[in-house]
């Protein structure tokens, strides 16, 4: 099922996440765009959700997170920080690289912690910045993991634009790139999103199963080639189990 034509529940999924992402407000017509939802039923799903504080109208046709979905945010970040920051720390401590965790949230993917790495350096990567799916090492992983048709109508909506001359444009490479990772274990990002910037990924499962992120660990290029970068798959293939453990 296509989740941007799904029942109501996930309209209503899709809007409030639409309505929520990113800084700042969203206009109504950006809302509607992500959501891919009629204007008529975000009107009437972003009334309930204002009305129930999930999200604030803010007079001028924009609307941001309320003030129930700000304490809902803090509420799970408190939840589930703790065992999966102490994860994310002792992983970052054995390669000596930044790392990071990221869960999928509709056709990208969003950082939601970050471990900087013992190094003169310093990532530009944020908390809460989104990821494309193809380009990214914890984005292939999750593409990898799911199902025939949700994957195409991903394709689809998001298509493949070139991050850099390495990005995977080609569906059918892409394909064979994803059927390699799903036999691996572990994604590489090989400068595919950032010139000069390469990772290793590896995807983190919920209770049902299904794919819903991963561990990341990212360096400079210059600094360490694929093959050193390769060395850490245990490591990080073990953290990965770790968080998938924590998400149980």
């Amino acid at each position: 099922m296509d989740p941007k034509t799904g029942n109501a529940v996930t309209k209503a999924l899709n809007v409030l996440e639409a309505a929520v992402a990113g800084p700042g407000p969203r206009r109504f017509a950006d809302i509607c765009a992500a959501a891919g939802v009629p204007k008529a039923s975000v009107h009437r799903i972003l009334s309930t959700l204002v009305e129930l504080g999930f999200v604030a109208a803010e007079g001028d046709g924009r609307y941001r997170a309320g003030t129930r979905m700000s304490a809902l945010a803090e509420e799970v970040k408190a939840a589930g920080a703790g065992g999966i920051g102490e994860v994310l720390t002792r992983l970052s401590g054995e390669v000596r690289q930044t790392v990071h965790f990221a869960l999928r949230s509709g056709d990208h993917a969003v950082y939601v912690q970050k471990v900087e790495g013992n190094q003169p350096y310093r990532m530009a990567s944020r908390v809460g910045m989104r990821l494309p799916l193809h380009s990214t090492a914890i984005g292939k992983c999750v593409l990898a993991h799911l199902p025939p048709d949700e994957l195409a109508g991903i394709l689809a909506t998001a298509g493949l634009p070139a991050r850099t001359p390495a990005t995977f444009t080609s569906p059918g490479l892409l394909a064979a790139e994803l059927a390699g990772i799903r036999e691996r274990g572990y994604a590489v990002d090989d400068e595919e999103n950032e010139t000069a910037v390469r990772c290793l990924g590896a995807p983190v499962f919920d209770r049902a199963g299904h794919v819903a992120g991963g561990v990341s660990v990212s360096t400079v290029a210059p600094l360490l080639s694929r093959e050193e970068l390769l060395t850490f798959v245990p490591a990080l293939r073990a953290a990965a189990g770790a968080v998938t453990n924590l998400l149980h």
